[in-house]
């Protein structure tokens, strides 16, 4: 005994009821729920590769960026900035931000003598000094 499911009126076939529409309306919000959730990296634009370390604090935007290049390149807010003005610079950044914090990004193979540089000028406007690292193991 088999049982017919087919109806009598032959003019709707079951796939002609499926729309796409639908399919892109569940494409479009997977796209979405991806992009808010994923999680937005500030890119710089000055590739500096900062030491790796076990923990790290999180930057924004309130806080003067100083990096230096392993070239020996001062960077302040992501304006190139010449050795001889490096404090002039700081201090006009300081100027415009609420935070008295300065996050220094030395590349690993950058001297010493550069990154001091900046710390010093930090002392003497009566700044903090945050090394800017990267999150991972040693």
């Amino acid at each position: 005994m088999a049982l017919d499911f087919r109806r009598g009126d032959k003019r709707l076939a079951p796939l002609s009821l499926f729309s796409q529409s639908s399919l892109t309306d569940i494409v479009l919000l997977l796209l979405i729920f991806f992009l808010l959730t994923s999680s937005f990296v500030t890119n710089f634009g000055i590739q500096v590769n900062i030491p790796k370390a076990e923990s790290g604090a999180v930057t924004n935007d309130q806080y003067i960026s100083v990096a230096v290049t392993k070239e020996g390149q001062f960077y302040v807010d992501g304006n190139l900035t010449a050795r001889g003005s490096l404090a002039s610079a700081i201090r006009e950044v300081r100027n415009t931000k609420p935070q008295s914090t300065i996050v220094l990004r030395a590349d690993k193979d950058a001297k010493v003598d550069d990154a001091v540089r900046v710390m010093n000028i930090g002392k003497s406007l009566n700044l903090k000094l945050v090394m800017a690292t990267e999150q991972g193991s040693l």
